[in-house]
């Protein structure tokens, strides 16, 4: 595990122009830690690239990015070259005063080996809905995920990353929540070679609630990064910030970074933050670096935690002791490192989903078919 010293999270450099953002070299702080030669492939336009669809159904259109008038600014030059070079976009709208039973699914998938995307979701005021966006990666892809809440709405959004174990995959969400609006967003990353998503939250108005969730699992030599940043500039609005990522592998690396930043103006905020790594063999690294930036100390709370182990051996041993194999007993405790980030969801469906997914990569399948019976 690696804690790096505070930094200044105040100056966010943001422009639709990629010339405006040097190319990285892996000696400034946003990119020290990720392998250049996997992601380089996004630091210049491709003109040969594709753009990122879904199937139009219920609230989802695809329409060129020209139709859009978003306010949204990259925050890197990745960013920046897709948004400036992406042709079609997604779009989920939900009007106001809407309650949408069931979930959104929204299946993304690239038109070309190297697709960019753009993806948009506005939930009207006082509506509620569940989004489920599921990346497919079966290419390589680069781009954001803008979404905005309106007042007195909540959305609770799943973003699923799976697929090629060598598919390359940069990912930005910006959210915005306005008055009294409640977001609750969970990142499931499991499939992907080399994967860096960078959610980022916004306050429009007071009273806003946003809690970011995050569960991966990383083997073989794959490489997961989860940038956060939540900037506090409205009073009296809380977040929450929860990862949990299981390793595996002798070449795996994992990296979570988590920024928050509470303005002068920000007075009653209460935000927490937290990263937890499990550790399942030897040669896995996994680095997390906390950041906490106030500037009034007229606050409810704030802090942060970040823990990297191993298995804890009394576990193993109680479940052992009653007549559990070893192997299984290992999957059994990782599925409960998980539970609660899981519990947070809205849907049980998705959520029993989710946990067959991990139960599969795990090696435990039969679990998939009790769940299914049951």
């Amino acid at each position: 595990m690696s804690i790096a010293p505070p930094i200044d999270l105040s100056p966010r450099l943001t422009s639709l122009d990629p010339a405006v953002f040097e190319v990285p070299t892996g000696r400034e702080v946003e990119w020290r830690f990720a392998p250049l030669g996997a992601f380089s492939k996004f630091f210049q336009p491709d003109e040969n690239a594709g753009f990122v669809a879904a199937e139009s159904t219920s609230y989802v259109r695809n329409v060129d990015i020209s139709e859009l008038h978003s306010s949204w600014l990259p925050t890197d030059r990745p960013l920046a070259v897709a948004r400036s070079s992406v042709q079609k976009a997604v779009v989920i709208d939900v009007p106001k005063d809407a309650e949408v039973l069931a979930p959104i699914v929204v299946k993304l998938r690239g038109s070309a080996d190297t697709s960019y995307q753009h993806v948009e979701v506005n939930i009207g005021a006082f509506s509620t809905a569940v989004v489920v966006l599921q990346h497919d990666l079966e290419s390589d892809i680069c781009g954001a995920v803008v979404v905005n809440v309106g007042d007195g709405a909540k959305l609770t959004m799943l973003s699923i990353v799976e697929g090629n174990s060598k598919a390359v995959h940069i990912s930005g969400w910006h959210t915005t929540t306005g008055r009294d609006a409640t977001f609750i967003g969970c990142a499931v990353t499991l499939g992907g070679g080399f994967v860096r998503i960078s959610p980022s939250v916004t306050y429009a108005a007071p009273g806003g609630s946003a809690e970011l969730l995050g569960l991966f699992l990383a083997d073989g030599d794959q490489y997961l990064e989860h940038r956060i940043f939540v900037e506090h500039e409205q009073p009296h609005c809380t977040s929450r910030v929860t990862y949990k990522g299981a390793l595996a592998g002798p070449e795996s690396h994992t990296v979570w970074v988590g920024d928050v930043l509470v303005r002068r103006g920000a007075t009653g905020t209460d935000t927490y933050e937290m990263n937890r790594n499990l550790l399942l063999n030897d040669g896995p690294r996994a680095d997390s670096v906390p950041n906490l930036e106030l500037e009034t100390g007229d606050i409810v709370g704030a802090g942060h935690a970040s823990a990297t182990g191993r298995f804890d051996d009394e576990q193993l041993f109680y479940l052992q002791s009653r007549g559990i194999p070893e192997a299984q007993a290992r999957q059994l405790v990782v599925r409960g490192f998980f539970a609660d980030v899981l519990s947070r969801l809205d849907n049980s469906i998705w959520r029993d989903s989710m946990m067959r997914k991990i139960s599969i990569r795990l090696g435990f399948p039969e679990d998939q078919d009790s769940n299914d019976r049951a």
